[in-house]
Formats: structure tokens, C-alpha cells, sequence
């Protein structure tokens, strides 16, 4: 009798894997949501991992990177966010329904016969035309913006000019007939709406477009000293033809799918694309105990970015309700309900214990993470073991940065890339990890071990935090480690290693090495 196949067997990712974040228009310049994982690299795990037919779960969804990718592969995909702007872009993004360009492209003609003229009238109007067309438009409520916006309320956020152009076209595409060409071209508006308002900057010694906002680059409403009015139609139009070019992705993908497939499995969105909106921290009731064959997800990174509070521009517009149970429930420090650590602490460990639950036997689990307290880290790793579940593997993934302003004022608190653990939860018996006793764990003591044993003349920030976590993890002592950025970096420094500001790595002291300015400012 032959033994029936494993997946415990599967090797390891345990490497980089190239970061192509600019390679697929259905993820690059599609909306600019606040985080997005190189599609490239989760494509890496959810084909080493999952399987076609299987079902793969995102629970942390966000723009839906890891959910579109499962679907295209053939998989059966779980969307899953609180924030309903992040399930707006999945789900829009990964619809299968339009039967080719033709009718999206119908309708966006249809939209500029409308709007095109009014739009660029509205760019040269006196301010009392404007203020007359906007008296004639349907516009949202004027709401209360979160306490740290520099605009007090909703419609502050933008001039006169953008706010009538947006509602003159939102109207437009409301009207549209056609739902799944209405739903892109929605999609583009949204974009549209992260040009046309207070917030957008524009990139110093760059076309006015090439810009963003600075809820996506120092997150929160800050509004910009020179507002930036961008031609109105002219940016909703290069919204739409990016659209139209992750459309044609998401279409000939389908197309070549389902042109070879002969087993009746088709790259149908309606079946196998799943958009859910529930707590992380208690899925396992919405999604069924040992259902899931892979779990690639990307948890929100403590007090970074408070999701939903930075979503009002679109989810407000849209209308899309964010109940108090959601902003209560969201997994972060901070925001505008004041989240404390220890919340965020106790939610993390409670959606890590859920997607164990969900997750079936001999099956993998793979979560992205990065943050300077080994606090979070312990909080995944001891969760996840106690729950049966083995630690695999743990990859440093570099990636290309985009330094904006809020990672250049705040290097002391923004890594420039993350870790990747893998997780394999047996078939067998749980197995809780054996305790031994804890070895004393000082900072000093695992970076010369770590620098010691690591060839390397040259070693990143967030490559070299990694290691000294998952050392301190291995002697079981992570809740003894303490690694003070200013500590980290002087360190270093006594060791002989310099910061190379130009291509941001560490290096073994060299007289090329420039050393004029730490990573950290003591």
C-alpha cells in the first residue's frame, strides 16, 4: 500500500524572491491603496504552497494582491477586510463578468459625452459658476474627519473645482446601465479621488500627476500649504486607461484559463472569488474549521496606518457603512479610537489562532510582518506554536522602497522591508513546542554571533533585525530582547559597520563607506 502524499514534504521558500511590484497593471496603478505586497512574490508562495482547486485565504486582505493572484492561479480565493474600500478594490479588480473591453469602453463613452465638457469648463470657471454647479449636485454629507486631519470636515478636503468634478461624474457613472463595466469605471473614479483632493503633493522636479497623497505616504489628512488642481478630465481619463489595462490582464487571463482547461474549472469570479468583511480574530465561525489548504496573509503593522480612518474619503462616497463593531474591532494602535497595545496584541493573537483553526491539517500558513517591537513577533510566533503549528521557514524580503516623506522623517520607525514566516500545521497529533529554560538574551551578544557567523560584507537593516529576532526566538528568550534603535545602530557602528545612505545597507567599514549620517539619529 502506498502512503498516501504529504505536504509537509514541500520545500521551504528560504529565499528573496525577486520584488516585480511594477510588473502587473491589475496591481500597479490601479488605486493607490496604502500597502500592496509584490504580486510577484506572493504568486511565489501561493504556487509552492497551494495547489490548483484549492482554497486560499487572506484574512488580512487588503487591495486583494494575495486573493486576485490565488483566483487567476486557479484556486478557489477568500477576500476577507474590515475596511470595505480595501473589498471595493478586490472585487472590482478581480471581476470576471465583462465579456471583453468592448463594454467598459462603450460606457466610459458614454460617460464622457456627459461629463467631458463640464469637467473642462469647470477648470477655467469663475468661482461663482463653480460654486452655482456645485448648489445642483448630489453631494455626500459633510461629515467630521478623524481629529488628526488638517480639514475639519468632509468636504474640506477638497477645492470647490474637485468636488464639483467628482460628483458631477459619480452621478454620471451611477447611472450607468451595464453593473460590471459600472463597477471599473467606479473604480476608476476612486482612483480619480487620490488626485483630485486638498491632500495630493506633488513629486518635487516631476510632472504635477506624479505625485500622491499624503494619506498614502505620511498617513493622515494633511493638506497640502499649495493645493495641486490637476486637469480634471484628463485625470479621470488616465484613471480610466489604467483600468482599462488591468482589465485586459484580468479578461486574457480568464481567456487562455478557460481556453485550456477541460476539467470544467473556469476562472469564473462569481464562483470562485469569495469578498467577506469579518474579524479576523473570530473567522473561524463565517469560515468553516480545517477548510482552508493555504493562508498567505499581511497583518497590519501596529500603529502604522489606521486603515479605516484613512478610507473615509473613499468609503464615505461610496457609501459604504463602517460600523462602530468594525472601527472597534480593527487591528491597530491608535487611530481615532485611541487602540491600545495591548488590544492590538490580544487581536493579533486572536486572528493568528483563527487561521489555525480554519486552516487544514498538513497544510502551510505564511504571514508577512515587520515592526521594531519583538513584542508583535513573539505575540505571532508563540500564538501560532501554541497552537500545534511548526515554524518553517522565515525569509528577510527585500523589496524596492519608494522612501516617501514619512519614511525619510521616521527611519527610526519604518523598516525598509519584511519578514516572511511560514508556519506547517501537521496532520497528526498537536504537538506543543518543548519548552526548555530561556538563555539570556543581550542585544550585544546575538549581533556579534549574527555578524560572526554571517559572511556577508554588506547586510540591510531589516535583514539584520530579523536575524537577532529569530536568534532570540531560538533560545527561546524573545521576550527578554530589547533592541533600542539608537542601540542597534551604535552597535553597529562599534563593530565596524557604516551606513551607506546612498543604497541604504550596512557595511564592514571601508574608507568608501560614507558614515556621515547613522540610520538612527541618537
Amino acid at each position: 500500500m502506498h502512503a498516501m502524499p504529504t505536504r509537509a514534504d514541500i520545500p521551504p521558500i528560504n529565499e528573496t524572491i525577486a520584488d516585480e511590484r511594477q510588473k502587473w497593471a491589475r496591481h500597479y496603478g490601479a488605486h493607490p491603496y496604502f500597502t500592496r505586497r509584490s504580486a510577484s512574490v506572493v504568486r511565489a508562495y501561493l504556487e509552492r504552497y497551494s495547489q490548483e482547486g484549492d482554497t486560499v485565504l487572506d484574512p488580512f486582505g487588503g487591495s486583494g494582491v494575495t486573493a486576485i493572484e490565488a483566483f487567476l492561479l486557479g484556486r478557489h480565493a477568500i477576500q476577507n477586510d474590515l475596511n470595505p474600500l480595501a473589498n471595493f478594490l478586490a472585487r472590482a479588480i478581480a471581476d470576471t463578468r465583462l465579456p471583453s473591453l468592448r463594454p467598459l469602453q462603450a460606457a466610459f463613452a458614454r460617460v464622457a459625452a456627459a461629463c467631458e465638457d463640464t469637467l473642462r469648463s469647470l477648470e477655467t470657471a469663475s468661482d461663482t459658476a463653480v460654486a452655482d454647479t456645485l448648489a445642483g449636485l448630489p453631494l455626500p454629507e459633510n461629515i467630521a474627519l478623524p481629529r488628526t486631519s488638517d480639514a475639519a470636515r468632509f468636504h474640506d478636503l477638497f477645492t470647490p473645482r474637485q468636488l464639483a468634478a467628482l460628483a458631477v461624474l459619480k452621478r454620471q457613472i451611477d447611472r450607468e446601465p451595464d453593473e460590471p463595466a459600472r463597477l471599473a469605471l467606479l473604480l476608476a473614479w476612486s482612483a480619480t479621488a487620490a488626485k483630485l483632493n486638498r491632500t495630493f503633493i506633488s513629486a518635487q522636479g516631476r510632472a504635477a500627476s506624479r505625485g500622491g497623497a499624503s494619506i498614502s505616504s505620511i498617513y493622515r489628512y494633511k493638506v497640502a500649504k499649495a493645493p495641486v488642481e490637476l486637469p480634471l478630465w484628463e485625470t479621470f481619463r488616465g484613471r480610466h486607461l489604467n483600468i482599462l489595462a488591468a482589465k485586459r490582464e484580468i479578461l486574457e487571463t480568464r481567456d487562455h484559463f478557460n481556453r485550456n482547461r477541460h476539467d470544467g474549472w473556469r476562472l469564473d469570479s462569481d464562483q470562485h472569488f469569495i469578498v467577506m468583511a469579518e474579524d479576523a480574530a473570530t473567522l473561524a465561525g463565517p469560515v468553516r474549521p480545517e477548510s482552508v489548504d493555504y493562508i498567505f496573509t499581511d497583518p497590519p503593522y501596529g500603529a502604522f496606518i489606521a486603515y479605516l480612518d484613512l478610507s473615509t474619503l473613499w468609503n464615505h462616497w461610496l457609501g459604504f457603512p463602517v460600523g462602530a463593531a468594525s472601527r472597534a474591532n480593527e487591528i491597530i494602535v491608535g487611530g481615532d479610537l485611541g487602540l491600545s497595545e495591548e488590544h492590538y496584541r490580544s487581536r493579533l493573537a486572536a486572528s493568528i489562532r483563527a487561521c489555525l483553526e480554519v486552516l487544514k491539517p498538513d497544510r502551510w500558513f505564511s504571514v508577512v510582518f515587520q515592526h521594531w517591537d519583538v513584542r508583535y513577533f513573539e505575540t505571532i510566533l508563540r500564538t501560532a506554536t501554541g497552537c500545534g503549528a511548526e515554524l518553517r521557514a522565515a525569509v528577510t524580503q527585500e523589496r524596492e522602497v519608494i522612501w516617501s516623506m514619512h519614511k525619510k522623517k521616521n527611519r527610526e520607525s519604518v523598516l525598509a522591508g519584511e519578514m516572511i514566516l511560514t508556519f506547517y500545521k501537521g496532520a497528526g497529533e498537536r504537538r506543543d513546542r518543548e519548552m526548555r529554560e530561556a538563555q539570556p538574551c543581550l542585544l550585544h551578544e546575538l549581533l556579534d554571533t549574527i555578524l560572526r557567523d554571517d559572511p556577508a560584507d554588506e547586510m540591510t537593516s531589516q535583514y539584520l533585525f530579523n536575524r537577532l529576532v529569530l536568534a532570540a526566538w531560538q533560545r527561546q528568550s524573545l521576550s527578554q530582547l530589547s533592541v533600542p534603535r539608537e542601540a542597534f545602530s551604535r552597535e553597529l557602528q562599534a563593530r565596524g559597520w557604516a551606513y551607506d545612505e546612498r543604497r541604504h545597507v550596512w557595511r564592514k567599514h571601508t574608507p568608501a563607506a560614507d558614515t556621515s549620517m547613522p540610520l538612527w539619529e541618537a
